[in-house]
Order: C-alpha cells, then structure tokens, then sequence
C-alpha cells in the first residue's frame, strides 16, 4: 500500500517578519521587447554598440544544477520588478542607500509557439512558496526553505543588486517550467520609459491621497490622482503602480490588477503611436539602461531577437493572469491542483481558451497530438481522486491531474508517495469503488488494480508512465485549458483602462 508523505503545511504565526518598505511592482517588459523590435525593424543596426554598452547582466553560476528540460514550444520569459538602492534609484522610492536589493514583483511572461499569443502570470510577493538552494556571494548554497514569501529569494545573499538567479529557480521550481530567459527592470528605468513614450493613459476608482501611498503619514494628506483617467508620466507613473493602500482591499492582489492595466495600456500606446525612427533611440535607450538580464539575451542584437518573436502578437491575444491564489492569514497561498493545471497548459501551449497555439521554436507547424478511442469516450464525473508521484521526476503528478481533470474527474489532491522508486503505476482503490478504479484505469493502460484499507481512489504513478511521456493521460495528447478562474481573471491588452482595477 502506498501513502504520501504529509505536503507542507502552510503557517505564518512562527515567521515573523519585519517591517517592509514600500515597493514598486514595474511590469514592462513587453514595452521593453516592443521597443527593441521597432528598433530593430527600422533597420538602425548602427546603435547596436550603444545599446549593448547600457546592458548589465547577472552570472549564470547562481542557476541551479537541477533545472526542467527546456521544451521545442513556446518561450518562457521571467520578468522581475527591482527596487534596488542603487545608481539613482533611492531618490525615486526605492528605498535607503546601502540597503539591500529587493523584488516585490515578478511576472512568467509565456510566448507561445506560434507567436500570435502570449500571457503573463503574475505571482504575489507575499505568496508562500518553497526556496530551493541558491548561491550566495562567498560560493556557498542556501539549504532550502519551504513555506516562505516569494520575493524572498531575491534578497538572498543581502546585495544591493539582489539575486536574480535565485528567483529564477525558485519559479522553476515552483512551476516545472524551464526559464528560457529573465529580465529585471529598476525604478528609474520604468520612469524614464513613461516619459519617453509621452504618458500613459490610466484610470483610478477612485480619488487617491498621500497616505494612500505612504499609510505611515498621520494624516490623508494632498491629492494625488483624481477618480477617473488620466495620463501619467514618470514619478507620477511609478507612484501609480506602488499604490496599495486605500483602493479596493487595501492588497498586493489588487495593486497587481491596476499594474496589469498599466502595462496593457502602456503597449497599447507604444504600439499605436508608429514612432519614426528618430524617436526609436530614445525609447530603446531607456529601455536597455533599466535592464539587468541573463547571458542569453546580454546583447542588443538577442533582445531584438527575442522582440522580433513578438511582432505578430495582437493586443487582444496579449493576456494577463495571476497564479491561483487565495489568503492564508497575511499571505497568499497557492490553490491546487488549478496552479499546476495552468503550468501543465502553458507547457503544452494552450491559451486561456484551450486553444492548441503549439509548435515548435522557431515557428514550425506542430502536428496536434489525438488520444486513444478508449480515452476519448472516459467520463469521470463524480469520482474523486487523489494522485502521486511514485518517481522522481518532477511534475508528473500534474501532468496526470490536469488529464484526469479534463475528462471530469476531480483532483482532490497532487503530492509525493513515500515510495519514490515505483516501476509501474498502481490505482488503489477502497472498499466497494472497484468500477471507479476502473474507470480512472481507462487512463493509465497497464496500470495495476490494489484494493486496500480506505475510503477513496489513489492513483500511484510510476517509472513506466513517465517513460511514455505522451499517453492518454498526459497534456501532450489531450486538450489542456488554463483554469477556468484563471480564465475567467484574465485581462487582455485590448481591454477598457477602467475595467478590473481592484480586488476586495
């Protein structure tokens, strides 16, 4: 018989936690992307130099040893907000010099294969998470620490200029996904970015004070925005996408609905006003200089790459969505098994609405993947079912909720079994549910039957299911849907500025 170990319970009271500064969640980079590409679509390939002077990069010696394997589809592209204390950066907000470098926002920035849609996921700052080992500045690695915030990871090590790497594996591990790149923008460059593209047009629910901005002042202070639109630039954008206090409830969930619309109306405003090239240089210049990026895109030359995949990508097929989340005390839990739903999706390149937008990197037509007869006519409506992975490879039993989701069942949980080394895959099943293991059965060909002590039906997997990597029950052959909240949260960049601006 095979049980799970306990998942890690999730608690607040034991971590206390000191005062936090305010942050500034900056949310750009398709901007940034967008800019490259009608730089580079403008043919000025003389500015190259320039721009790859303005460029800092971050070693690839922090990237963990045990990453996901890189996938033939989409791109998968994580963008960090930064209010580091450095180069100028403390006079806009970002805190005392001296001070370490912080994150408190990070969005995974999914392009998919056909390069006609794209999605980016925010997660939380306050989201509980597991921190796998990260390298510090002397060349050790952290232990890892499970039931921790996420933005966390990037003040390991206590630099000013914070840990990027550490992020970056911390989303790979959280998501099973392979980071193809990461990109990391700072206060000043987020400022200078508003300014040059003339402002950018937002929409408050409401009339904003000081002590909106800063809940430390005793008193409501003056105005700063009136209820309604309006156009912004530089400090008076920046303060717009650190507001959380006063609007909606008061959350980091709220503040990223208004940053997510900042950012949608900030593409829009790029892509519509067809800058002439006189004007290309300066966008491109404040773009590169409030970048920090991995090797892979350190040049000027690999970011407009990386721009030229975007340039089919309409507004309305540029979404935004959060990770399936819900309150744990002050923090944010991650909801399961909807969170590894959405990742199982955007590994198999599927779009809010199920759409197959596959293929391989680079642009080849993929060839849509059917299943079996046998597991096209499986309906589990009405049956329970809780799945674990008896190997050790990662994100298996997530592959095998999100198929035994789509036909119906419900997944009411996905965790490790203690027995990590199992060849084949086994469903047990209690008392009087043998026809419901045969059922879920129908899904795992091969798998054995266990009757044991219980109440319920578990689905063991083994060695044998991972080896078939595409079968009836994996997302490479059956439809995959983002979670119908996330679906249904969703923005896209074509959408009213005043629509969706708060949560609570």
């Amino acid at each position: 018989m095979s049980r799970t170990d306990e998942s890690t319970r999730v608690t607040t009271s034991d971590q206390a936690r000191p005062p936090r500064r305010r942050r500034g969640p900056l949310r750009i980079a398709l901007v940034v992307a967008l800019s490259l590409l009608l730089l580079g679509t403008a043919g000025l390939g003389w500015i190259y130099l320039k721009l790859n002077g303005n460029i800092d990069t971050f070693g690839a010696d922090g990237l963990s040893k045990d990453r996901p394997a890189g996938s033939t589809k989409g791109e998968n592209v994580l963008v960090i907000g930064s209010d580091a204390r450095t180069d100028g950066n403390s006079a806009l907000g970002g805190g005392d010099k001296g001070d370490i470098g912080r994150s408190d926002t990070a969005f995974l920035l999914h392009v998919y294969a056909d390069h006609r849609h794209a999605v980016a996921v925010s997660i939380p700052r306050d989201t509980l998470v597991t921190l796998p080992p990260c390298k510090l500045p002397d060349g050790k690695w952290t232990r890892t620490r499970p039931n921790t915030m996420f933005n966390e990871a990037y003040s390991v090590g206590q630099t000013a200029k914070g840990n990027p790497a550490c992020t970056q594996n911390t989303v790979e591990k959280l998501t099973g996904l392979r980071v193809d790149h990461t990109v990391v923008i700072d206060f000043k460059g987020f400022a200078a970015l508003t300014r040059v593209v003339g402002g950018v047009k937002v929409c408050l629910p409401q009339d904003v004070y000081e002590k909106d901005l800063n809940p430390n002042r005793a008193t409501r202070g003056g105005l700063l925005f009136r209820k309604g639109e309006q156009k912004l630039s530089g400090q008076r954008a920046l303060d717009y996408v650190r507001i959380r206090h006063g609007i909606g409830d008061g959350s980091d969930i709220g503040r990223i609905k208004r940053q997510q619309a900042f950012v949608a109306s900030l593409v829009k405003k790029v892509k519509s006003d067809g800058l002439t090239p006189t004007g290309l240089l300066p966008l491109a210049d404040a773009a590169t200089k409030s970048l920090t990026v991995d090797p892979g895109l350190g040049t000027a030359k690999r970011l407009i790459s990386f721009a030229m995949s975007l340039k089919n990508i309409d507004l309305h097929d540029t979404k935004f969505a959060t990770i399936p989340w819900r309150y744990q005390g002050e923090r944010v839990a991650i909801v399961q098994p909807d969170a590894d739903q959405l990742w199982a999706a955007l590994k198999a390149d599927r779009t809010l609405d199920g759409t197959d937008a596959g293929g391989k990197k680079g642009g080849q037509t993929a060839t849509a993947a059917t299943s079996p007869g046998t597991a096209a006519e499986v309906s589990g409506d009405g049956i329970a079912v809780a799945v674990y992975n008896g190997t050790t490879t990662r994100g298996l039993a997530s592959r095998a909720a999100t198929a035994l989701s789509e036909h119906g069942f419900t997944v009411t949980r996905t965790a490790n079994a203690v027995d990590r080394d199992r060849a084949d895959t086994v469903i047990e099943y209690g008392a009087g549910l043998r026809t419901r293991a045969e059922t879920v059965a129908r899904l795992f060909p091969g798998a054995e039957l266990n009757s044991v002590p219980g109440a319920g039906v578990d689905v063991v997997l083994g060695r044998s299911y991972a080896a078939k990597g595409s079968t009836s029950a994996s997302p490479a052959s059956t439809p995959t849907a983002l979670p119908t909240s996330v679906a249904r949260d969703a923005r896209s960049a074509d959408d009213d500025v005043c629509s969706n601006l708060s949560y609570g």
